[in-house]
């Protein structure tokens, strides 16, 4: 008889699980009788689900892993006829089973909670940043239908032609609106930087960098301006920005028109 098969058929554990018929049964009676190795082997065996039995009712978390390795170890005890209570087998074998299922169920489903929870997360997440967008989108057409707001359209010049934007200047709320759709992305390392100007004489005042000009998706920015401007431009310059405008690279300029 080859000992080492014989054990990893599993008919050991169905033998104490009383899985087998009477001459199977008798088959492998009369073995464990005449092999040690097969008598330790079922002692091991009964002994691991008894632990697993009363570890099962303290810690939901007994992995199916765990008791694979309690099966496993192998403890050699003295020879005695083994006791047949099939009942009693049938019930550490059934608990074993189902807690086994058990403890798989709830791996599973606890993950199935946490995808659920982070899909919900991720909706309410877009949700909100749909609602935040058609606010934003309302009050924008609000702004550009409003009658004392100053349309400033700005062409493009010798560095890029073919570049354009627009200003909507509030002067109540003392902010302009710009619509930066016409400006081609900035390359690395580079930002545009949106000025006031002043005329006669000519005086720059700097309104701040479009850093998130890239991430934006309307490319429509919000610039507080509480200058009483008579022009506006964008330069591209440096990250941080410039003191003054590199005139070189001014993509757009429009003048404020005057009032009738």
């Amino acid at each position: 008889m080859n000992k080492k098969k014989y054990i990893e058929s599993g008919i050991l554990e169905l033998y104490i699980a009383g899985s087998l018929s009477e001459k199977e049964n008798e088959e492998v009676y009369v073995a464990i009788k005449e092999n040690p190795e097969l008598l330790a082997e079922v002692l091991s065996i009964e002994s691991a689900i008894v632990k697993l039995t009363a570890a099962a009712k303290k810690d939901s978390e007994y992995s199916f892993a765990s008791i694979i390795k309690e099966i496993d170890k192998t403890k050699v005890i003295s020879i005695t006829k083994p006791k047949t209570n099939w009942l009693q087998y049938s019930g550490w074998a059934a608990t074993l089973l189902i807690g086994s299922t058990l403890i798989w169920s709830l791996s599973q489903n606890n993950k199935l909670k946490e995808q659920i929870a982070s899909e919900k997360q991720q909706l309410e997440q877009q949700i909100q940043n749909a609602s935040n967008n058609l606010a934003e989108a309302e009050k924008l057409i609000t702004v550009f239908r409003d009658r004392d707001i100053i349309s400033v359209p700005l062409a493009g010049q010798q560095v890029s032609p073919n570049s354009y934007a627009k200003v909507y200047w509030d002067k109540k709320t003392k902010s302009i609106y710009l619509d930066a759709k016409g400006l081609p992305e900035p390359p690395k390392g580079k930002v545009y930087q949106v000025w006031s100007l002043k005329m006669s004489p000519l005086t720059p005042t700097s309104l701040g960098t479009i850093d998130t000009f890239t991430a934006d998706t309307n490319k429509i920015f919000t610039i507080e301006n509480a200058n009483e401007s008579e022009a506006f431009g964008i330069t591209l310059e440096n990250e941080g920005g410039s003191k003054s405008p590199t005139l070189e690279q001014l993509y757009t300029l429009g003048a404020v028109a005057a009032t009738p």
